[in-house]
């Protein structure tokens, strides 16, 4: 691989979303990842997504599509094997990071934990990404993105209906985990050049949520003056037009109020822009104006005007969008479309797909110097290709 973080190597045992995608945004950049694929953790996923009922050759392409699969290497070992948490070991040996997502004390108690992998490489950072962290009273509590929401306090902020708050529809705090977790990796690798050595990274998703209130709290430093779901400014709103289709708009700026209620024709809004009690008035006054004409009229509308706005991509549109492209926000892999990574440093390294798991193991454990016979006793991939 070549880019950025060329030459750095990262032993991955992640397998929900924020440790793939922090991983995924290291590989992109250049990281040489090696997963380590658990063959009772695919069969446990098999059956939650139901690929136990695809063939073979369905599920190696299910892999070779997977966004976060993509640029990284896979290996399949049972952690749970004594052989194979040596061969573990002395995988670690050879790597800069390692990223784990199992509840906290599971690794550790098959010694494949941060004090047993970095006594043998003190220069190793360790990073645990979990849904509440390695301390705390939630400590042990499991649970995925909603519920790192809810502790956060984020949950109670998402949608407009003011009797009850809901899903978002998009994992966001897994997405912010992983980002979060990416970026301490590289903060702890940074201290590693001034120390020489490095440490146990410990992250949370909860902790992690938390930063998406910093909004919020900073204008109300007091939560009991925080305003309920469903009253936000009417300078900004997500309005249905004629055709069906839905505009986004934000001109919260006092330039941008003015030009988009004299685009809109009603100039008379302009002096009520904070004016809370005209806010149900107004923005029923544009509900009603917006559905008037179709997307692509309010479209050159708009776009002459100059405000602030943009049409509502299905995902379909948005992979489309010719800002999206050349942007390379939009790669193919292979004749897939995929998304490209949203940090980049110049040209991104050529894109591989994701390898199906175990396709690495025999050419990694090599690379180590262990025999053949101990490869093919290790090197197995029936987990995968026999479904559960």
């Amino acid at each position: 691989m070549s880019g950025a973080l060329a030459g750095i190597r990262v032993l991955d045992f992640s397998r929900l979303l924020p440790g793939p995608y922090c991983t995924w945004l290291l590989a992109d950049m250049g990281a040489e990842v090696i997963r380590v694929e658990n063959p009772r953790e695919l069969r446990k996923q098999a059956q939650v997504f139901g690929w136990d009922k695809l063939t073979p050759e369905a599920r190696a392409a299910l892999r070779e599509g997977d966004i976060l699969a993509r640029n990284k290497r896979s290996v399949m070992l049972d952690i749970g094997d004594p052989a194979a948490q040596e061969v573990l070991h002395r995988l670690a040996d050879t790597v800069d990071v390692v990223v784990e997502d199992y509840r906290p004390g599971v690794l550790a108690g098959l010694g494949l934990g941060a004090d047993a992998m970095r006594a043998r490489n003190p220069r190793l950072v360790y990073a645990s990404l979990t849904l509440c962290g390695q301390t705390g009273p939630y400590r042990d509590k499991p649970g995925h993105d909603p519920v790192a929401l809810a502790i956060a306090g984020v949950l109670s902020r998402v949608g407009e209906d003011a009797e009850a708050p809901s899903f978002p529809g998009i994992p966001v705090a897994d997405v912010v985990t992983g980002a979060h977790a990416a970026f301490a990796i590289l903060a702890a690798l940074r201290e590693r050049d001034a120390t020489g050595q490095g440490r146990h990274v410990d992250v949370a998703m909860s902790d992690c949520a938390m930063s998406m209130l910093v909004n919020v709290l900073s204008r109300h430093p007091d939560p009991a003056t925080i305003p309920p779901r469903g009253t936000r400014r009417a300078d900004m709103g997500i309005w249905q037009t004629r055709d069906g289709r839905y505009l986004c708009t934000t001109d919260m700026e006092p330039r941008y109020w003015r030009i988009f209620c004299e685009s809109v024709g009603r100039p008379e809004f302009i002096p009520l822009q904070n004016d809370i009690e005209a806010r149900p008035m107004i923005r029923e006054a544009l509900s009603a104006i917006f559905a008037a004409r179709t997307l692509a009229e309010w479209l050159e509308v708009l776009g002459a005007a100059g405000t602030q706005f943009a049409p509502v991509h299905d995902i379909a549109e948005a992979l489309a969008d010719p800002h999206n492209r050349a942007r390379g926000m939009v790669v193919e892999v292979e004749g897939q479309v995929q998304p490209g990574a949203p940090v980049r440093l110049g040209a991104p390294p050529p894109h591989r797909p994701g390898r199906v798991p175990g396709a690495d193991t025999a050419a990694v454990l090599r690379d180590l110097g262990i025999d053949k016979a101990s490869v093919k006793d290790l090197a197995t991939t029936g987990a995968w290709e026999g479904g559960a």
